[in-house]
């Protein structure tokens, strides 16, 4: 089937998606190291940053939030690479997202840095307006990190990318927007209910939920992947 011929809204990925990860798990394993590092880091916070206050955890938060973007990068490449039919491995992905690093980054750092603004910008309309801006920029950026990985794009090329692809096939980022809301926000606040029923351990409230977090960034790497591939314009490749 011709690329630009796909269904609006390919629903069959999502499954496909988990067969995939199933047979392929080591496309878990940056996600999974990035959410340890995470923890890390979080627990050095603790003990570190206090003398700086807020400003000490906000330097945290964004390592984190570079560690988890670099993650879903690399994890992105590889289920592309899995959809395409190519031969690939571990290795390979790897070296490839090495090479570009520096444009998954960037992407990363341009798709936090509008989403903070969208907050500030919508702290003028009270706690809907920073939600809702908030929301609005994460639609249209959903496929900036995949460009950055994918393409090579960096920053702003992989923001106009991803705002491109978004503007022509709504449906598909709206879909894609939901599944990821629920998995990375939803799915892991649900076990952190659970296990209060289960141990007070509070190190235990990191590790797991992170660890779920990194089996979804796993599994959305390939839903993100074929709908980047699908819906990529021409001219950001």
């Amino acid at each position: 089937m011709n690329r630009r011929s796909a269904p609006e809204v390919d629903f069959g990925i999502y499954l496909r998606g988990l067969g995939l990860l199933l047979r392929h798990p080591a496309t878990v394993v940056v996600p999974l190291l990035a959410a340890l590092v995470s923890v890390l880091l979080a627990q050095l916070g603790q003990l570190f940053t206090d003398p700086f206050g807020s400003a000490g955890g906000g330097i945290v938060s964004f390592v984190q939030q570079l560690a988890f973007g670099f993650a879903f990068g690399v994890a992105t490449l590889y289920a592309n690479d899995l959809q395409r039919g190519y031969k690939t491995s571990f290795d390979s992905v790897w070296s490839e997202a090495v090479g570009k690093a520096g444009a998954i980054l960037m992407a990363t750092i341009g798709f936090v840095f509008v989403i903070s603004v969208a907050a500030t910008v919508g702290s003028l309309f009270g706690a809907i307006g920073v939600y809702g801006l908030q929301l609005v920029a994460a639609l249209f950026l959903i496929y900036t990190i995949p460009a950055g990985a994918i393409s090579g794009l960096s920053g702003p090329l992989a923001i106009s990318a991803s705002i491109h692809a978004v503007r022509e096939h709504p449906a598909r980022a709206i879909v894609l927007a939901i599944v990821f809301v629920l998995l990375w926000g939803v799915l892991p606040q649900l076990v952190i209910y659970r296990m209060l029923t289960i141990t007070s351990n509070p190190l235990l409230y990191q590790v797991i939920p992170a660890v779920v977090q990194a089996l979804a960034f796993a599994y959305l790497a390939f839903p993100f992947a074929k709908n980047y591939d699908d819906v990529a314009p021409r001219s950001y490749r």
